[in-house]
């Protein structure tokens, strides 16, 4: 099954073109700002490097947050654009998820943490499993002093992985069964294998594209669908 993976929720943006779970051809690029200007560039690079054409796409698959609110819409915004050109379906999936599922870990709990600004962060809670990670606890935006308490009551041992390093020093003061780990950023190969393994189950595309914002936006997805489609042109 080939699917095209588009991440850009967080800071950094990528691309990835996957086929049964093989990665064929990917690109990156860090920083909070451009993620419009990188992904159609990128998307067209993988498919020169993989020798695929457009109408080889089975399924697309983005991130719907959490994370920054104009990447989110930009990435969602990309993804809808060629699903309604190509006639294909889209899957969402989750930067929490897609965080989790590529830390390095077999037995520490596994908190995904993103930056939502404001003093906030969204988080949850998975325990490692062959193969991947579970989520135990559900996601939810909470200010860096809440997130020192989620992490003071858990039990287990824990590794910390994404938006580390925005967290003020006093979080993790202390803390000695927490460690921080890889990844940084969550990716676009990391949620196509999310999505191959929801279509191995039976599922196949969501009718409900919606954003995970976890708190209100600030602008309307429509102006980024406008921003969006003029690149296309």
């Amino acid at each position: 099954m080939k699917i095209l993976g588009i991440e850009s929720a967080t800071g950094a943006s990528s691309v990835a073109l996957v086929d049964d779970r093989r990665v064929v051809a990917s690109a990156s690029r860090a920083g909070r700002m451009g993620h419009e200007r990188f992904l159609v560039p990128a998307i067209d690079f993988c498919f020169s490097q993989a020798g695929w054409e457009a109408d080889q796409l089975d399924a697309i698959a983005v991130d719907v947050g959490p994370g920054l609110f104009t990447g989110i819409r930009v990435g969602i915004a990309t993804a809808q654009g060629l699903a309604a050109m190509l006639g294909i379906p889209i899957m969402a999936a989750s930067s929490l998820d897609a965080l989790a599922v590529r830390a390095a870990t077999r037995h520490r709990h596994i908190w995904s943490v993103v930056d939502v600004r404001r003093g906030e962060v969204a988080v949850a809670g998975y325990q490692p499993v062959p193969g991947g990670a579970v989520m135990d606890s559900p996601p939810e935006l909470v200010s860096y002093e809440h997130l020192r308490g989620i992490l003071a009551s858990d039990p287990y041992d824990v590794l910390l992985v994404g938006d580390c390093g925005v967290l003020p020093p006093s979080v993790l003061r202390g803390m000695h069964r927490v460690k921080t780990g890889m990844p940084r950023y969550p990716s676009a190969s990391a949620l196509s294998r999310l999505v191959t393994a929801r279509v191995e189950r039976g599922e196949y595309g969501d009718s409900d594209i919606r954003p995970m914002y976890m708190r209100e936006p600030d602008v309307t997805l429509g102006s980024v669908h406008r921003r969006v489609a003029g690149l296309w042109g």
